[in-house]
């Protein structure tokens, strides 16, 4: 089971409101913009191949 509380694009809570659109953005390959766990801004670096998110307290997630 996941404990992720907010949205990974939006940094909404997951609960709250529909997410739909959110998820296909993250489906295609968009890099999430928030901590899913903490709800922090996170640090993101893109390039053509790869992308890369950071957040100061739970870490760096990689993709692409």
């Amino acid at each position: 089971m996941s404990d992720d509380r907010y949205c990974a694009r939006c940094g909404e809570p997951v609960a709250e409101g529909d997410h739909e659109v959110c998820a296909r953005w993250l489906a295609a390959e968009e890099p999430p913009r928030f901590c899913t766990k903490c709800k922090r801004r996170m640090k993101v670096q893109v390039t053509p191949t790869h992308w890369s998110a950071t957040c100061v307290q739970h870490g760096e997630l990689e993709g692409g």
